[in-house]
């Protein structure tokens, strides 16, 4: 392959002016399409030498045949060309979205006659207005059953209202206080309107001025002793309560916001973001993304933003936009998105206080998307199938892989080596057959992981360590001949491949191990840091796999895992140690061991101690932190306290 591309364009060709940028393939498909402040300068990044590239950055340039721009008179231009392209022309290298169609609306249909108040999950009604989306279907209906007793508004169908209004008989909502509509026969389409304006009001944030205006009614009623209408106005601000109640207080009253929490790995990421209107959370709405290119985290918040005001009208779009990250042009997205709301708009890091427990639990709920995503993903038989297909392709590999085994090394500083053994049969993890190996002594990575595919390949050629299967017992046969109870072994039947996390010298040393061991059948490949390029033993360069492959979905999960349990044993072994350390002081049991931890934190933290902090613990005396203090520094060379007692003349 050659290291320049044919299409590239001549020195000087491209402006230092702003634009928008399309990659094209042979077939005039828009492949990407990116904005620049500057596009002699962007797109020079593209047409370095290929092998420079990132792996996704080469596969895209490579499959186009083309590129052309469009110079812009500002940056803001830039950026809403650059969302309208990208919405027109869905380029399969730009971050794709996947909205959580799940959440329900709470939708007004303001194009009627008498406005209906109604739970939706379409967001094309004509002329509607929507609020939210809510978690919950149950969690909307309850606000409407509460909204409607302070603004009773239409609840009832198109048809009921319809028949309600040539029969001159109410509605049956109506009839059982369920419909404030002119259907209901109570007020007429005008009143009712100016309800629906006021629900409105209520819902985009100005509850403080309902709730001093009823409160307000509520008093007069009660000093000209029209006791009925004043508790009818009680009950209207209870309602009210309820409602916000629904909806905590979060940020003071006053604030409208937009707060965005993003969770992502190497191929995807999920977006949660909490609509604030008058210091209360109003709506959320998940999101998640396939990325394509490799794209750091400004950038994804950058396109997070695109996506979400792309098509907002004025009243969409709040004072401050809250995020994880500023975006690298974030004055450019201010200018942008204040020309959308007709006002200043402000791009800020939620970094203290409220704002920042806030994107804190909307980062958890990205976190808690992101990983429903992948899990969905996996537990798909189809997708499971062609993850294993995939594999068995990139690998060369006669069958597909239906067991795999993946090994990972986790150490602290280089003290403290374990490995992980994590097991996928069928594409599904099977967390009875996990395994994990301790390391006395080691040189390096490549030697741990050497002396672990060892251990285990051994147990391939050792049929006498098994152990008998409890649901099976003795029997013989009609010769009187006694068969043994059928015994299985503490590792399963072999793996068809495999993975190492790491590349070519962990690879070497996985080939070693498996060559000594004699079991050369064993498929065998390394993950390096990045994900798509998997290494087999004695090659050069690395097997890419495509972005869009399930098999590399499957390789995520295997490298994840694998690295979460290495860290799970590392952790309990560890707690072991410390435990085992503070056990053999005299006097020391369990609770006052757990005491001792909770207090310092950790064994280091108390060595560093003094007796008179640790005697401050509850139930130690000083006798007893004396002999934990001579105990955790009895291997030093010179105690540097001196026992609890009478200090000697050459001590005053």
């Amino acid at each position: 392959m050659a290291d320049q591309l044919p299409y590239k364009p001549k020195a000087g060709e491209i402006p230092t002016n702003p634009g928008v940028y399309r990659f094209r393939d042979a077939r005039g498909r828009v492949l990407y399409v990116g904005k620049a402040k500057n596009l002699r300068q962007r797109l020079s990044n593209y047409f370095a030498p290929l092998h420079t590239l990132h792996e996704r950055t080469r596969r895209m340039v490579t499959t186009a045949s083309s590129v052309e721009w469009t110079v812009v008179p500002t940056d803001v231009d830039s950026l809403q060309l650059e969302y309208q392209w990208i919405k027109e022309f869905d380029p399969p290298f730009n971050v794709r979205y996947k909205d959580d169609k799940s959440y329900p609306f709470l939708a007004i249909t303001l194009a009627d006659e008498a406005p209906r108040v109604m739970v939706t999950r379409n967001r094309r009604i004509p002329g509607a207005k929507y609020f939210g989306p809510y978690p919950k279907v149950w969690a909307v209906r309850d606000t409407i059953d509460l909204m409607i007793k302070v603004f009773p508004i239409r609840t009832c169908s198109d048809a009921s209202y319809k028949r309600a209004m040539q029969t001159g008989r109410p509605c049956f909502p109506g009839q059982i206080g369920k419909c404030g509509g002119p259907c209901s026969h109570r007020v007429t389409i005008a009143e009712h309107r100016a309800i629906v304006d006021d629900f409105i009001a209520f819902m985009n944030g100005g509850d403080e001025r309902f709730t001093r205006e009823l409160t307000a009614r509520m008093r007069e009623a009660a000093a000209a002793m029209d006791y009925e209408q004043a508790a009818l106005y009680r009950d209207r601000l209870a309602s009210i309560d309820a409602v916000l109640s629904k909806s905590a207080l979060v940020l003071p009253d006053d604030v409208d916001a937009d707060l965005f929490g993003v969770a992502e790995d190497e191929l995807s990421a999920a977006v949660h973001q909490f609509v604030i209107r008058g210091g209360r959370v109003r709506g959320v709405h998940s999101t998640t993304i396939d990325k394509e290119l490799d794209i750091s985290g400004p950038d994804l918040v950058d396109r997070i933003l695109q996506r979400a005001y792309g098509d907002a009208t004025a009243a969409d779009v709040p004072l401050r936009v809250l995020v994880p990250v500023l975006p690298p042009d974030a004055s450019q997205v201010e200018e942008w998105l204040a020309a959308k709301r007709g006002r200043r708009v402000e791009v800020l890091v939620a970094q203290r206080g409220q704002r920042a427990e806030l994107m804190r639990n909307a980062t958890l709920n990205a976190q808690q998307a992101l990983l429903r995503h992948k899990t969905r993903r996996t537990s798909d038989y189809a997708a499971r199938s062609q993850a294993l297909g995939d594999l068995q392709e990139a690998l060369g590999m006669e069958e597909a892989p239906l067991r795999i085994e993946c090994y990972d090394i986790s150490h602290l500083q280089g003290t403290n080596v374990v490995a992980s053994m994590v097991v996928f049969e069928d594409g599904l993890p099977r967390k009875d057959q996990y395994r994990s190996f301790s390391i006395a002594e080691t040189t390096d990575d490549t030697d741990s992981m050497h002396q672990v595919l060892t251990r285990r390949l051994a147990h391939l050629d050792r049929p006498e360590e098994t152990e008998p299967d409890a649901a099976d017992v003795a029997t013989s046969d009609a010769d009187g001949v006694v068969t043994a109870p059928a015994r299985r072994r503490r590792f399963a039947y072999p793996p068809q491949l495999l993975v190492v996390d790491g590349g070519q010298p962990q690879v070497a040393a996985a080939a070693r191990a498996l060559r000594e061991s004699g079991h050369d059948e064993i498929a065998l490949c390394g993950i390096a840091k990045r994900l798509e390029e998997l290494w087999l033993p004695g090659e050069d360069y690395p097997v890419i796999l495509p972005r869009a492959s399930e098999a590399l979905y499957l390789v995520q999960r295997l490298r994840d895992e694998a690295h979460r349990f290495a860290i799970t044993h590392q952790r309990r072994r560890r707690g072991r140690d410390i435990r085992t350390v503070l056990s053999e002081v005299p006097g020391l049991g369990d609770a006052r061991i757990r005491a001792l931890l909770r207090h310092f934190g950790s064994v280091a933290a108390l060595r560093e101690g003094t007796i008179a902090q640790i005697e401050e613990l509850p139930g130690i005396g000083p006798k007893l932190a004396a002999t934990v203090f001579e105990h955790l520094h009895r291997d030093d060379p010179v105690s540097r306290e001196p026992a609890v007692g009478t200090a000697g003349a050459d001590d005053r």
